[in-house]
């Protein structure tokens, strides 16, 4: 049983097995108190659909054998092992079941994507303070099927050639990894680190920007920054723009472990949970005085 079959049994059942059982269950994700350390805030995601999970307080996240590593701190073949062992014994992972899950279609699967018009996702962006004729730059609109529904989200596109998407109600990617942004014409090895894409577009926003001028990486998730240490490793500078919470605070610290330097932007908001939530405060002040 290779490891892609093995990532195909639902976390779920795997911590349900373990006497472990979400603190909140939303339907398509649940949200637990993290096995591996202190956690009163239930701060562990588990999503359902993508069958991922990612800890909020540590940054850490990915597959059930990364899940299993963790919480018996153990190497990836003994993860695997005890996996098989557990799968083996379970009537709803059959052989049977590998065999259809092998079949089974992405749970998000894009429908259709055109240029970003629709008003809602307008009225959610301004919301959000961010420029529409900037994300218009940056953003399609995305129509996609979970579970035979319809719906449509913004999105922006990673390098994988999926999408990140969002909408009022809704954060998920049709694939999980980065995006990166070359500037040919920069001035300076330097390269501008987000953690999502509402933080960049709220950065060009601020800038009244359509681009900005360096190379741009936006990790679309802290669990994808180990993808990126050997390419930042090549940037005589990165500023980083990264959130105020403890998850961010360990990325920035982690960031300074292997960068030349590292320009830290968050002291610049570090009032604010994150560049958006400054944004949206400035906004508002901006208001208030005219």
């Amino acid at each position: 049983m290779d490891s892609k079959i093995i990532n195909r049994f639902p976390i779920r059942d795997y911590l349900s097995g373990s006497g472990i059982y979400p603190a909140k269950d939303n339907g398509y994700y649940g949200m637990y108190h993290s096995p591996f350390r202190e956690d009163p805030d239930a701060s562990l995601k588990v999503d359902y659909n993508r069958n991922l999970w990612i800890d909020y307080g540590t940054g850490g996240g990915g597959t059930l054998i990364d899940l299993v590593m963790r919480m018996e701190n153990c190497s990836n073949g003994k993860a695997m092992q005890l996996l098989q062992q557990r799968i083996a014994g379970s009537a709803s992972f059959s052989f049977y079941r590998e065999k259809e899950l092998e079949k089974q279609e992405p749970s998000i699967s894009t429908q259709k994507i055109s240029a970003l018009a629709n008003p809602n996702l307008l009225s959610y962006l301004s919301q959000r303070c961010i420029n529409t004729r900037i994300a218009r730059l940056h953003c399609q609109e995305v129509h996609y099927n979970v579970k035979g529904k319809t719906y449509f989200a913004l999105g922006f596109r990673n390098d994988a050639g999926g999408y990140e998407l969002r909408n009022k109600y809704f954060k998920g990617c049709t694939s999980k990894e980065i995006t990166s942004i070359r500037t040919a014409s920069q001035v300076g090895n330097t390269c501008q680190l987000f953690e999502g894409f509402m933080d960049y577009l709220s950065f060009l926003t601020l800038k009244n920007w359509q681009y900005s001028q360096t190379d741009v990486i936006i990790l679309n998730s802290l669990a994808n920054l180990p993808k990126v240490s050997n390419r930042l490793t090549n940037y005589d500078n990165v500023s980083s723009f990264l959130d105020n919470d403890a998850a961010g605070k360990k990325a920035a610290q982690e960031l300074r472990s292997f960068c030349k330097q590292v320009n830290d932007q968050s002291v610049f908001y570090a009032a604010y949970k994150d560049l958006n939530e400054y944004l949206c405060d400035r906004k508002q002040v901006q208001e208030k005085d005219k």
